[in-house]
């Protein structure tokens, strides 16, 4: 197995590792991890644990993608895993992050609803023969998903000090980029689901 697909795997290990460390009943158990202040913000110490398992995570999607096509590493199983692994990760969030009530439900579910169609297309391209890329807004979407749950994870630091929103404005905008680049991707083999009816 070459490096691009360890990483692959090792992010997909690090899903459930960072969903046990987040939902872990530390005060049942007696731990007490504390949290500090910054000006009117409270910031739990276990977020920052979360911040640095996903952002480890996070970074592999990056490393792999590069180093699998600058050394010509490019495999069946790494074009498989991949996007699995991100949506893992991702979706996963975006779930604790609803179930805690840090961001609104209807943005979890049209991101994961997003996924499903998109993944939908693809079987069909594929049972067709055709490659339709993810393009810029797929691109786009998972660097927003990505910098949008770690403002929500740092409690929307730095810009709770000047009472500046980011983490709403973020979660909206990033739902609204992530189910345009869902009817753009449904848009482009839409001939191929319609062309039996």
């Amino acid at each position: 197995m070459n490096l691009p697909n360890k990483l692959t795997l090792f992010r997909i290990v690090l899903v459930p590792v960072l969903a046990l460390v987040w939902l872990f009943p530390y005060n049942e158990v007696g731990i007490h991890l504390g949290s500090f202040t910054i000006g009117n913000v409270t910031l739990p110490y276990l977020n920052l644990i979360v911040i640095a398992i996903f952002a480890i995570a996070s970074f592999t999607d990056f490393l792999d993608g590069n180093i699998a096509r600058k050394r010509n590493m490019v495999t069946t199983f790494g074009k498989f895993a991949d996007p699995i692994a991100d949506k893992l990760l991702v979706n996963m969030m975006l779930l604790i992050l609803s179930y805690k009530h840090m961001i609104p439900l209807v943005c979890c579910i049209l991101m994961i609803l997003r996924d499903i169609v998109v993944d939908g297309c693809r079987m069909i391209a594929a049972q067709h023969g055709t490659v339709v890329s993810a393009g810029i807004l797929g691109k786009l979407k998972t660097a927003l998903q990505m910098i949008t749950i770690i403002i929500i994870l740092l409690n929307n630091l730095p810009f709770e000090l000047w009472f500046i929103p980011m983490d709403e404005i973020l979660i909206w905008f990033t739902t609204f980029i992530s189910v345009a680049g869902g009817y753009s991707y449904f848009m482009q083999v839409s001939d191929n689901i319609f062309e039996s009816m």
